[in-house]
């Protein structure tokens, strides 16, 4: 059988590496370099689509260690992010530590695909611990959103809470 990614771009090994798990390929790819990490095919899906969809544990991981890499890319199509896609998993196992990783990689929960569905909507409705994992991540996004500090730069005496007001 002929070496398929032999005379592609770098772009299209990445594509190959993820759709295959082949980690071999993708460190070779990042080692030579030129390429982009969010490059998109055809039907807007990156490496962290193809990555997701096929179960590629390890290509994944490297994907989003890359410092450019977009964890949030949407294809063209069903406007899916890798989130909506990592939800539609069919083993549990798999799913639960996809959903892990493209949330601790800072994935957006909120993004709706072209049918107005979030990740979270999609989640099979007998896993309790992919939607807890969505749902904490909910919760830490609008604590941090919230969360900001004001840091008085007004040139203002005081702490800006009211309370050193007579």
């Amino acid at each position: 059988m002929a070496d398929e990614t032999q005379g592609a771009s770098n772009n299209e090994r990445l594509l190959a590496a993820a759709r295959e798990d082949n980690e071999d390929l993708i460190l070779e790819v990042f080692k030579e370099g030129r390429f982009d990490i969010n490059f998109q095919d055809g039907l807007g899906n990156t490496a962290l689509h193809n990555a997701v969809t096929n179960g590629s544990i390890t290509v994944l991981e490297h994907i989003l260690s890359h410092d450019d890499c977009d964890v949030d890319p949407i294809s063209r199509i069903e406007k899916n992010t890798p989130l909506h896609l990592a939800v539609k998993l069919q083993d549990p196992e798999l799913r639960a530590h996809t959903v892990d990783s493209l949330l601790d990689a800072g994935a957006d929960t909120t993004i709706r695909n072209k049918y107005g569905e979030s990740a979270l909507d999609l989640v099979p409705p007998e896993d309790d611990a992919t939607r807890m994992l969505i749902k904490k991540a909910n919760a830490q996004s609008y604590v941090s959103a919230g969360d900001i500090a004001n840091d008085d730069d007004d040139g203002e005496p005081g702490s800006g809470s009211g309370s050193d007001d007579d």
